[in-house]
Parts: structure tokens; C-alpha cells; sequence
């Protein structure tokens, strides 16, 4: 089925007075496809409100919302009842538990399928970026973007492909070429500038210091954390690091352990191997060479008894240690 075949199987589930809420697990790629959507149903439904779960912290994030007036509401201020109509772009429902209570109408992701159902379905897992489809969608319908809308969808390509260098292909390049001539690439500087702040420092300063580094394989685990972007900043960053072939950041969030994984795509893909070591305690996968893991504290007790910073940080590496002597690709 063609890329217009497909848009027209989406915008038929939509009528002028349909109310919709797009749920989102906030990044850049989801902002910037949400952005998609609701420019694609412009003049065609009631309403389009852009709902996200997470907590919003990092400044590039921050940043892309300011500058690209993406018009993001929190999903804790959002009445359920007001809206008839349920998409959900870059996510499938089962990743997050916050997405269970939606009966979702359109479901539009990249990431490895999950078998979640709705009356629309695009699941693109050779693509690197869901901006990637949505831009595709834009050009199918000769929908111009405007300069925020197509500066956003770049970032949401760079972000995801890592400036093409992870789980990017031939779509995701010409999708940015296309958007390249219309984006205000003043957004995309300033965006991409606005990396760390004062009390990011701190974090990697203590990463630095408490660091494990065994096979390759760098270790941290914070403990309880404010801001579990910040988990994302570090194992990005540390997996720049010589020699370094994996980056395993954890710390405990909202009575969750989350573990963030990055690899360099040469070895065993990040998200089979988390999904091997950490599934028995909650949701875990991802790419080839990015994952996380969301798991139950009680679950993980159980096994070791208690869950203080040094035996969670040891069992995560015990486990990790474990799966990679496994062949998973």
C-alpha cells in the first residue's frame, strides 16, 4: 500500500467534528510528529490537542517546544471525555502503562511491533525516525511545512538516526533533504546548543567518579533520580567514550528502576538484550542500539533482597553480563 493510499485510510477515520487527543511520550521525534498530525487534520476536525505523560526536563527538549510552538499540554490537565478520537504517534500502546487507559483509533511508530491494534495502523520498524513517516505524509498530501513544522521534523530525524549515524536509512535522508529547504534552521541550532544544564555537570561529574567499566561496558547507576532524561544525556555521552562499546545508565524513578542502554551497532543489538535481561520485571526493548527498560521494584527485590544503590547497581551489571555472554542479535 502506497504512503497515500495509507494517509487516506488515516484521515478517513476523522470527520469535522471529531475531537482528537494525540497521547505522546514526549521527545523530539514524538513532538515533532504530533506536530505532523495535527497540521495534516487542520481544517478537518473540530479539534487537535497534543497530550504528553512525561515529565519534560532536558533543555534541548525544553528548547524544541519553546521555539517551535508545538503546543504541548500535559496529559494529567487533559479531560478524557472530551475527545472522540485517540492517535498515538512514536509509541505503541503496551510501552507504557499510561497509554492503557486510551482505546486508541490510530496507532503511527517506527519502533519493532508490538501486535497493539486500532482501526489504523503504520508500524515502520526499517525506518529511523517516526518524522521520517509523517513527513512523507506531508509530501503525499503537497502539504508545505511551515519553517517551525519542518525544523521540528528535522530535529525529530537527527535525534532518533543520531545525525545518521544509528538506525538511519535512505527514507530518513531524503525526508531531511526535503525538509532542509523549507526549516528555520536557526530553531535546529539553538535547539541543539541547548545540550546541558548546571545540574547535568553535576550528574556526569558523579557518573565519572562512581563509573564501572567491565568488557566495555560502562556502568552507573544513580540511585533515585529527579529527571531521568538525564539517564539518556549520560549513556549517550559515555558511549563516546575510547574503547567503550556499551553504556548502561540506571537510576530509580517514581518506585521504577530505569535503565537506559546504548551501543555502538557493531555487536548484539541494546533492545533484544534488554528485552532478554529485563522483561521478567517490566516493560524492556528498543533498537539495535538504543533501549530501556522500566521495572518493578518489588519484582526485583524479590530477588535480591533489598534494593539500595549498590545492589541495584551490581545486580544491573550482573544481568547485563549474563545476557551478553547469550547470542542475541
Amino acid at each position: 500500500m502506497s504512503t497515500r493510499e495509507k494517509l487516506n485510510r488515516f484521515l478517513s477515520l476523522f470527520t469535522r467534528t471529531s475531537k482528537v487527543l494525540v497521547v505522546i511520550n514526549a521527545d523530539p521525534d514524538a513532538i515533532a510528529a504530533s506536530m505532523a498530525v495535527k497540521r495534516l487534520l487542520w481544517r478537518k476536525v473540530s479539534e487537535v490537542c497534543i497530550a504528553h505523560f512525561n515529565k519534560i526536563t532536558r533543555p534541548d527538549n525544553l528548547a524544541m517546544i519553546e521555539y517551535t510552538e508545538s503546543g504541548l499540554v500535559a496529559l494529567d490537565e487533559i479531560k478524557k471525555e472530551n475527545f472522540d478520537t485517540f492517535v498515538v504517534v512514536d509509541s505503541q500502546p503496551n510501552h507504557n502503562e499510561r497509554f492503557s487507559v486510551f482505546c486508541f483509533d490510530a496507532i503511527i511508530d517506527h519502533h519493532p511491533v508490538t501486535g497493539d491494534t486500532a482501526k489504523y495502523v503504520d508500524i515502520r520498524p526499517d525506518y529511523g525516525a517516526c518524522s521520517t513517516i509523517m513527513t512523507e505524509y506531508l509530501k503525499s498530501k503537497k502539504i508545505k511545512p511551515s519553517s517551525k513544522l519542518a525544523a521540528a521534523l528535522m530535529l525529530g530525524i537527527k535525534t532518533d538516526t543520531s545525525d545518521f549515524t544509528r538506525q538511519a536509512s535512505l527514507k530518513d535522508i531524503r525526508a531531511f533533504q526535503y525538509l532542509y529547504q523549507f526549516a528555520d534552521n536557526n530553531i535546529v541550532t539553538k535547539v541543539e546548543r541547548a545540550a546541558l544544564t548546571q545540574e547535568d555537570l553535576d550528574f556526569l561529574g558523579a557518573a565519572i567518579r562512581q563509573r564501572k567499566i567491565i568488557n566495555n561496558r560502562f556502568f552507573f547507576h544513580a540511585g533515585p533520580i529527579s529527571k531521568p532524561d538525564e539517564l539518556v544525556i549520560l549513556a549517550d555521552f559515555f558511549l563516546t567514550l575510547s574503547r567503550v562499546n556499551w553504556s548502561i545508565i540506571s537510576g530509580v524513578y517514581e518506585k521504577k528502576l530505569i535503565v537506559v542502554i546504548r551501543n555502538d551497532g557493531l555487536r548484539k543489538g541494546a533492545g533484544n538484550t534488554a528485552k532478554e535481561a529485563f522483561s521478567p520485571y517490566g516493560s524492556a526493548g528498543g533498537h539495535k542500539t538504543m533501549a530501556r527498560a522500566e521495572l518493578d521494584l518489588k519484582l526485583i527485590k524479590k530477588q535480591t533482597g533489598t534494593v539500595n544503590k549498590k545492589v541495584l547497581g551490581d545486580w544491573i551489571i550482573s544481568v547485563i553480563e549474563k545476557t551478553a555472554g547469550k547470542k542475541i542479535e
